[in-house]
């Protein structure tokens, strides 16, 4: 966290407050005689700035993502916050990566943020990590899939509490090849039309390639797409043995419900997922063998105590972007109380030293040190049969953890082979 505007900030900012601070000299910078009340109030709160996509096709996902961390920030400050100073929570829709950078970047300069939580996009959260990389703030991300943030793009001022492509392609890869959708199988891929979709695809081809499938085609389809019957013609004539979605958002949940409406017949699923599209495919529509991070049946007696209360407060449960947001605010409060600390270099030590994170799962998480990835369990689901859903929430069977319980969590993480990061130093 920065304590007092950077020289950058102090030339840019409106010329009255730019005369008030040259008389109060370096006091009022301090926090002596003079201060600014803003100034004075800041130092009474701690500022969690909050980005996520809450428009286009990944809006529906942001919108649980910032009833995560309002859950979370409430239940803080109910607890007396941290290191005894109240969390102000700020959030907005980050819309695209030049206005998720431009926001990113005004949290800070102005709203002197000491942390910023969130995004889904995998290329807004790349615009994130460059601005807090230069403004040395630490950015937890929620929901950007991409090996390539923990790979090449990687950099120390970035965790990532959402899984990596690589863990939710080899959480249901291991899935596909139990059931016999690998090996000596034709998969026909359809793949969202952006970082996120590329990078899963690369990863999905270098599994399935591994593991003795053949990918015979991979259709690149738009983002504001919602007409999947040109794709859909394609797989028919096709004659795939599975087919395989590298889809995000609502691309996902036009997908299932095109795919159900074409009466195909060869077996799907998915190399991503998010429980809120396959709500929105409805009963009786959703279908398939699907990755996911965290559900709302996780049987852990926090995880319960998680969804009641989203749901006393929202009146629906949690959707797993929800409980990535809720995690990582909670992550970082316990960093911040532990030592005592908002700077971004006391956070990133503590978090370097590998503690195990409470993460609502059967198994402690801890983030990786060289990487900041979160290691974690992972899950699959299937459909419910119709005649045993109770509810709109009660579409899935949660299939148990990814890796089972004898193997170390790292098993399903990037190697440093697959996806190397090298820290500036």
């Amino acid at each position: 966290m920065k304590d007092t505007p950077p020289l950058c900030a102090l030339a840019s900012a409106p010329v009255g407050r730019r005369t008030l601070l040259k008389g109060a000299g370096a006091a009022a910078l301090l926090g002596g005689v003079g201060m600014p009340a803003i100034a004075r109030a800041q130092a009474d709160t701690i500022t969690f700035g909050h980005l996520t996509p809450l428009t286009g096709f990944l809006g529906p996902l942001g919108a649980y993502g910032q009833m995560g961390v309002q859950l979370a920030v409430e239940e803080l400050n109910a607890a007396g916050g941290v290191n005894g100073r109240k969390i102000n929570l700020v959030m907005e829709d980050s819309v695209n990566p030049a206005t998720a950078s431009s926001k990113a970047e005004r949290y800070i300069e102005r709203d002197k943020a000491a942390v910023i939580i969130g995004e889904i996009s995998s290329a807004s959260a790349l615009a994130i990590a460059q601005v807090v990389a230069r403004q040395k703030v630490v950015f937890v991300n929620t929901g950007g899939n991409s090996d390539a943030l923990r790979g090449k793009d990687c950099n120390r001022y970035m965790f990532h509490v959402e899984g990596a492509n690589t863990q939710y392609v080899k959480a249901v890869g291991a899935a596909m090849v139990r059931d016999g959708l690998v090996k000596g199988k034709k998969l026909f891929f359809l793949t969202a039309d952006y970082a996120f979709g590329h990078d899963l695809s690369r990863v999905a081809k270098r599994y399935i390639t591994a593991n003795g499938g053949e990918v015979i085609a991979d259709e690149l389809v738009p983002t504001d797409a919602t007409d999947f019957s040109p794709y859909l013609l394609k797989v028919r004539q096709a004659r795939p043995d599975v087919v395989i979605s590298n889809l995000a958002g609502n691309q996902i949940t036009n997908f299932i419900k095109q795919y159900s409406e074409f009466g195909l017949k060869y077996p799907f699923g998915g190399f991503g997922f998010d429980t809120a599209v396959a709500w929105g495919a409805g009963k009786g529509t959703f279908g398939g063998l699907w990755p996911m991070i965290w559900h709302h049946d996780v049987p852990t007696a926090d995880s319960k105590a998680f969804v009641a209360a989203f749901v006393k407060k929202f009146g629906k449960p949690p959707e797993n972007q929800a409980w990535g947001d809720y995690v990582a605010t909670k992550v970082v409060a316990r960093a911040m109380n532990e030592t005592r600390s908002t700077a971004a270099g006391d956070l990133i030590a503590f978090f370097e030293k590998e503690p195990e994170l409470d993460i609502l799962k059967g198994r402690k998480g801890y983030f990786r040190a060289w990487d900041h990835q979160l290691i974690q369990e992972m899950y699959t689901v299937t459909a419910r049969p119709v005649a045993e859903v109770k509810d709109q929430w009660d579409l899935m069977i949660l299939g148990p953890a990814v890796p089972g319980p004898e193997t170390a969590l790292s098993a399903i993480a990037p190697t440093p082979e697959e996806n190397a990061c090298t820290f500036p130093t």
